[in-house]
């Protein structure tokens, strides 16, 4: 890995917050970086108020789409709640059945079959509103490109609203109304939200229409905050509000189906990353292994012994999904292996039987070992389907646009995305995506880098440093947990390898005295437990951490990577 450090911040700017905020140069200097400046943009950071929220109203259709919904509950329609089977579409499904079910009847929920019907909207989703009477459609996390799918809609008698946040193609469907910030008419100020946050603002504006209070809306924020966190969307201004009010619910006060799943774990206090590798990928599994509408059931749930009961099957699920991703992984690996292929700037790899519920996953880990844009693709009835991931800093959807003349459909965002193609054209489209990222992506961008934030001394990480930097939470895209630098480390002579392969690194390090000991661990990094067991000299960038054992609670460095000096 390549080692970075963050540019550093205007003087006159970190010491204008030392002197507002009276606090340390190193708290002052991580404010900076995160363009503060001033004591009531800290305010404003540290205390994330829901009343920063914009004005619902402001996005593009959103008159329209609140009038339609009030139109459909006056005259007794049926509605049909419409979305994608992850984690941002079941959570978005949930959130609005959830509220629309206590004030009105006739609304059913609706997830697509992952296998027979595929990604977003549906024929056969469609054709079920038809069968069943259902006159308005609201679909979330999907539909920004579903021309031929809104038109098939409207010759059946079936509106459609769309809430999506995906990033949207020439041509806008005809649905009554469209949701979606990224639509280049919409002067909605913030253009990140994820699905569910879209459902949320549709909400907000119906709430207030009826002349409700925004206070009662609050119970339902635990959901778009795992929505935010799970679609790796940017935690920064309105998700920031969102997801740190939402992270507040799941801990004081969670729906019973959340509190179901939290039982299965030790966790006392979850995380936003807690919400994402806990939460998130048993959501998803039930839509990877048997049904999205599995997931829904238990985020609508309102008796926690029957929660607990969907839990416990969705618990397999993940189980099973675990195993599956980790075979299909090894097999991936193998295959690029066996073609030599680890010299080209792509991964493209295909087996007809790989499961299509966990080919997302395994193009995240294949990322991870080669660090290059990555797609996997398996069967999906007589077509391909894939998983499409990038690497930081390069537009793995322009590359598909670049190489679209091979591709059914494709949709997502700058870093994940999805496609279908017909078998015959994915020799011609894997040769094309080939060219168009060799002729694309830069050099620097193959690289893994590691950007830390600032250089600390052992001695700077103290209790209340480490209550200071606990504020700067909820983390994710945008603000990243910070990452520090130190060197001339030493270990205490207990470094060890630890872990069924011992490919983990436990050891403790202090820098001038052993006074300022401190414990760390660094995952995967077991393979340097001989290098600082010497006790020679090194350096490292890690983050800050609270870790618990016997009933106390230290703080720990939890390693990114260590290297000797000078090396």
């Amino acid at each position: 890995m390549k080692w970075t450090a963050k540019p550093s911040p205007k003087k006159e700017t970190i010491a204008q917050l030392q002197e507002a905020l009276q606090v340390d140069y190193n708290i002052a200097c991580l404010l900076a970086q995160r363009n503060i400046s001033t004591f009531q943009e800290a305010k404003d950071f540290f205390r994330p108020n829901l009343n920063q929220l914009y004005s619902p109203w402001l996005m593009k259709g959103m008159q329209v789409a609140v009038e339609r919904i009030q139109k459909a509950i006056i005259s007794q329609e049926r509605i049909l709640i419409y979305g994608d089977y992850d984690v941002d579409g079941t959570t978005s499904v949930a959130l609005l059945y959830a509220y629309f079910s206590k004030i009105y009847p006739h609304i059913t929920p609706y997830i697509p079959d992952r296998y027979q019907e595929g990604y977003g909207v549906s024929y056969q989703g469609i054709d079920f509103a038809h069968d069943n009477e259902i006159s308005l459609i609201i679909a979330l996390d999907c539909g920004i490109k579903a021309i031929e799918k809104v038109a098939y809609a409207k010759e059946k008698g079936i509106d459609f609203i769309i809430c999506d946040h995906h990033r949207p193609g020439a041509e806008i469907p005809a649905a009554v109304a469209v949701l979606d910030p990224k639509q280049k008419d919409c002067s909605y100020p913030y253009k990140e939200l994820c699905g569910c946050g879209v459902g949320f603002k549709l909400l907000q504006a119906f709430h207030e229409k009826e002349n409700k209070e925004f206070n009662e809306l609050i119970p339902y924020l635990d959901l778009v905050a795992t929505a935010i966190g799970s679609d790796i969307v940017p935690i920064t201004g309105e998700n920031r509000i969102l997801a740190f009010h939402g992270l507040k619910q799941i801990n004081q006060k969670p729906r019973p189906g959340f509190q179901a799943i939290i039982q299965l774990t030790n966790k006392k206090e979850l995380t936003i990353t807690d919400v994402v590798f806990i939460i998130g990928p048993r959501i998803n599994a039930a839509g990877r292994m048997k049904h999205g509408l599995h997931a829904v059931e238990l985020l609508i749930e309102e008796d926690l012994q029957q929660a607990e009961e969907f839990a416990a099957a969705i618990e397999k699920y993940n189980a099973d999904r675990r195993e599956t991703d980790q075979n299909i992984t090894a097999e991936a690996l193998a295959l690029i292996e066996a073609k030599q292929e680890q010299k080209q700037f792509t991964s493209v790899v295909y087996q007809e039987h790989w499961h299509k519920g966990v080919i997302g996953i395994v193009a995240s880990r294949l990322t991870e070992t080669y660090y290059r844009p990555t797609l996997v693709f398996t069967k999906s009835g007589d077509k391909l389907a894939a998983s499409a991931r990038s690497v930081k800093g390069f537009d793995i959807y322009n590359a598909l646009e670049a190489s679209a003349e091979f591709i059914e459909q494709f949709g997502g965002h700058k870093y994940a995305a999805g496609l279908t193609l017909e078998e015959k054209n994915y020799s011609k489209f894997k040769a094309k995506f080939e060219e168009v990222v060799k002729n694309s992506i830069q050099p620097e961008q193959l690289q893994p880098k590691l950007n830390y934030d600032l250089e600390l001394n052992l001695a700077d990480i103290t209790p209340k440093f480490y209550r200071i930097l606990k504020q700067f939470a909820p983390f994710g895209p945008g603000n990243m947990s910070p990452l520090f630098y130190s060197k001339n480390l030493k270990d205490t002579g207990y470094a060890k390898g630890v872990g069924k392969n011992e490919e983990h690194l436990k050891c403790a390090v202090y820098q001038h005295s052993k006074q300022e000991k401190l414990s760390a661990i660094g995952f995967n990094l077991g393979k340097h437990t001989d290098k600082i067991n010497h006790k020679l000299p090194f350096e490292a960038i890690y983050s800050i951490e609270e870790n618990e054992w016997n009933n106390k609670i230290n703080l720990q460095l939890r390693l990114r990577d260590v290297r000797l000096k000078n090396t």
